[in-house]
């Protein structure tokens, strides 16, 4: 797969099928969209094409929005790869950019730029400055420019549409369960063990501590039933994300503890698949307490586990 900084840096490729958008999370409706591109592209003898930008357009058009991502920027170029495109062009988001009006996007970049043949976007997509240019601006260019639009309706699940916005407020309020069902696996972050104040060791529960990343969704505070890898190895888990409130209030940690496995893992890296919640954070008098709470976590965790399937869902 080609990765291009800049229109200047493509290339004309044959018969290019491209879709637009950010892409955050690869969620199933992402997914969809880009098994049409692939599959029309195969049809065509064309080649699959995203177009997406960096910065994230929020980043330059509302600064003061704390964006969190689902994915890595490596995360998603790897969704890109598996799923058969062939090219992913990078656009950079600027304020000049962001001011091009419908009609120069279309011509600058899809017309001149690209060469598109077949575009294929979401039916409420929208561009151009202040996102005035709509469908029927495309399907109108498109007939004078020489391609194709083809709209996607939304991708539903439980009767609710998919989309970025509504897996991250799933994820931040603690149902990983939900997310899981748009994303099609799942959600996870990954970070470097790093030493903690061992009392989970004290407690009888030993855990990997991992910081969280700044610009990464978090789940809400609270434990939860969870899958951890490490290499190639997968151990059953259960997770805490917090500040430790019953020893007074700490930096906010992602603590892992392995089920039926003791590792070494300081400076491991180590990847965390949060499968389900299982209770929000508390505040107990005593470490006796939260030691038999704990107990009642990881018991319930088993549960949720031992209905999983086996295979790995996770990215």
């Amino acid at each position: 797969m080609d990765i291009t900084q800049g229109l200047a840096a493509h290339r004309r490729v044959p018969h290019p099928v491209l879709t637009i958008g950010n892409f955050d999370g690869q969620h199933l409706g992402h997914r969809a969209l880009l098994r049409d591109v692939v599959r029309l592209a195969g049809e065509a003898g064309g080649t699959p094409m995203v177009l997406t930008f960096d910065p994230h357009p929020v980043k330059v058009l509302a600064p003061q929005v704390d964006l969190r991502f689902l994915t890595t920027p490596d995360e998603k170029l790897a969704y890109f790869r598996e799923a058969g495109i062939a090219e992913v062009l990078f656009l950079e988001f600027t304020t000049a950019f962001a001011a091009l009006t419908p009609d120069q996007f279309m011509q600058l970049v899809l017309r001149d730029g690209v060469g598109v043949k077949e575009l294929f976007v979401g039916e409420h997509f929208a561009f151009g400055k202040g996102r005035t240019g709509r469908i029927a601006d495309l399907i109108r260019f498109g007939r004078d420019a020489g391609f194709q639009v083809h709209p996607v309706q939304p991708l539903r699940v439980a009767g609710e549409i998919v989309s970025s916005t509504r897996i991250r407020q799933l994820i931040q309020g603690g149902d990983v369960r939900g997310a899981s069902k748009c994303l099609g696996r799942h959600y996870a972050l990954s970070g470097a063990v790093v030493a903690g104040e061992q009392r989970g060791q004290t407690l009888g529960w030993p855990t990997a501590n991992l910081r969280l990343p700044p610009d990464r969704v978090i789940p809400a505070d609270g434990v939860y039933a969870t899958k951890t890898l490490w290499g190639t190895r997968v151990f059953e888990s259960v997770a805490y994300i917090g500040t430790r409130p019953t020893f007074g209030a700490g930096e906010r940690l992602l603590e892992v503890s392995l089920l039926d496995a003791q590792e070494n893992l300081y400076g491991q890296t180590i990847r965390v698949e949060f499968v389900e919640r299982v209770r929000g954070d508390q505040t107990f008098r005593n470490a006796e307490e939260l030691s038999a709470c704990i107990a009642r976590d990881v018991q319930q965790a088993r549960q949720v586990l031992k209905a999983e399937p086996q295979t790995v869902t996770g990215a």
